[in-house]
């Protein structure tokens, strides 16, 4: 990835708007900040949320609180806790995630 005409600038995650998506259970609260065609996103899930597809866009995620269960198509599965990471490529493995307790996560795609 190649990040051009983006100015130096600061983003207080407090003041965007979150946006409510549902879940296959539980809800996920985005706050979004698009640069070109990089976005840049805190998402909130709630405990007990549960995704409701499988994801094949590229993300690096960084785990700020709590923990993220991610599950790839082909039966592995990922625990992430806060100071763990996790990065896929577009279209490389197909993978859906589910947090129990809850978790916020800094994600980049």
């Amino acid at each position: 990835m190649e990040m051009n005409n983006i100015p130096f600038g600061t983003t207080n995650w407090d003041e965007i708007d979150a946006v409510k998506y549902e879940g296959e259970q539980g809800y996920a609260l985005w706050r979004t900040q698009r640069f070109g065609p990089i976005r840049v996103r805190v998402v909130e899930y709630s405990a007990g949320y549960s995704a409701d597809h499988w994801c094949v866009k590229g993300h690096i995620l960084y785990c700020l609180e709590g923990e993220l269960h991610t599950e790839l198509k082909d039966g592995r599965l990922f625990v992430l806790k806060a100071g763990m990471s996790y990065q896929v490529a577009d279209n490389a493995e197909a993978h859906r995630s589910y947090s129990e307790t809850g978790a916020r996560l800094f994600i980049v795609d």
